[in-house]
């Protein structure tokens, strides 16, 4: 709180470069505003105008090998860490991190908000919690992120670099953003990539949850995943795609023993330039995820078809249009349409 009191109180000159001097350490100031609206077919449900992201991030430049960042949140009211670490770069390509990051695993929550095409991740729509085990819409993100297997959680990563192979792993706790070890046991993730070419990357990982069972001991939960992205973002025609597989540790069978679950998605974009005086771009956009939550249950998987557009304003500031189109196996469609406004400095 004291960071953020002190970047709104920057004189001019300092908040235009975004740079200063703190004691010990070079300090750059940069940050997020993403406001939604949301309206769902869900009779019980709520539509709603909120502050989906509110946050400021804080680089702290100590020295070329100690690094860190400190990234809390305003959304909703409340103060949340979000990715806040202390970084040891050993090399140009071998770096240590400390702290709270993304775990090593989902190309989809790794790559960040400020510039997916997509409103949200995971194609929520309000009023549905069908998923099984972890409620909601079902689709690849909600139950990677949900399920604990990707998304923030505290720990320590290494990433590791060289030429067309890049490899990361991580030790965490399991439990979550801004949240205590509940035992004594760590989750572990890891993800390879290989630079197929110039604009294509093919990655796999795997990862194991831990987590308390009905017995109050602890175990372990697998998943692995692989992906293809292809292109880049506000280049053109972009492709990203991912399967993912493993144990839906949050649904058991008679047995007690965690059911298994499947999900893939795709999400295709292309980025056209335009010269206009008040848009630099326009993006259409198409996500199609597919979630099956319990592999011994027939019909409670869903899909989801996303039909989506981004009009950019400059570099990563934009207006987009989602609409979630949930059709599960069995029950109702419903769907969400979500109007964004994203601010990057």
């Amino acid at each position: 709180m004291a960071l953020a009191a002190m970047a709104v109180t920057l004189p001019a000159a300092q908040a235009s470069a975004q740079e200063i001097s703190s004691r010990g350490a070079d300090l750059r100031i940069g940050g997020r505003l993403h406001s939604q609206y949301s309206a769902s077919s869900v009779a019980e449900a709520d539509n709603d105008f909120f502050f989906r992201r509110v946050r400021l991030i804080f680089d702290l430049n100590l020295t070329d090998f100690v690094t860190a960042r400190v990234q809390p949140d305003f959304a909703g009211g409340k103060a949340a860490l979000q990715d806040t670490y202390v970084r040891f770069n050993f090399d140009s390509g071998l770096r240590l991190y400390m702290g709270q990051f993304k775990r090593s695993f989902d190309l989809f929550e790794l790559s960040s908000s400020t510039d997916l095409s997509l409103v949200e991740r995971d194609g929520r729509v309000e009023g549905v919690g069908t998923c099984a085990g972890v409620g909601g819409a079902c689709s690849y993100s909600r139950l990677t992120e949900k399920l604990g297997f990707a998304g923030r959680d505290q720990g320590v990563k290494i990433e590791y670099s060289s030429g067309a192979v890049s490899f990361q792993a991580s030790a965490t706790n399991g439990t979550g953003i801004n949240v205590s070890d509940e035992n004594d046991a760590k989750s572990y993730s890891g993800r390879i990539s290989l630079d197929a070419s110039d604009n294509v990357t093919i990655s796999g990982q795997y990862g194991v949850h831990d987590y308390v069972d009905a017995n109050e001991e602890n175990a372990y939960a697998p998943a692995w995943s692989a992906d293809i992205d292809f292109g880049a973002w506000r280049d053109g025609v972009h492709f990203q795609a991912a399967v993912a597989s493993g144990d839906n540790w949050k649904e058991l069978d008679g047995n007690g023993d965690a059911v298994p679950f499947m999900a893939y998605q795709g999400v295709l974009s292309y980025y056209a330039p335009v010269d206009g005086a008040k848009f630099v771009g326009v993006e259409p956009l198409a996500r199609v995820s597919f979630a099956d939550p319990n592999g011994d249950t027939a019909d409670d998987g869903a899909m989801i078809f996303t039909p989506g557009l981004m009009l950019y304003t400059s570099g990563k500031n934009k207006i987009g249009f989602n609409l979630d189109v949930f059709s599960p196996q069995t029950g109702d469609t419903e769907y969400s349409l979500k109007l964004q406004a994203f601010l990057y400095f």
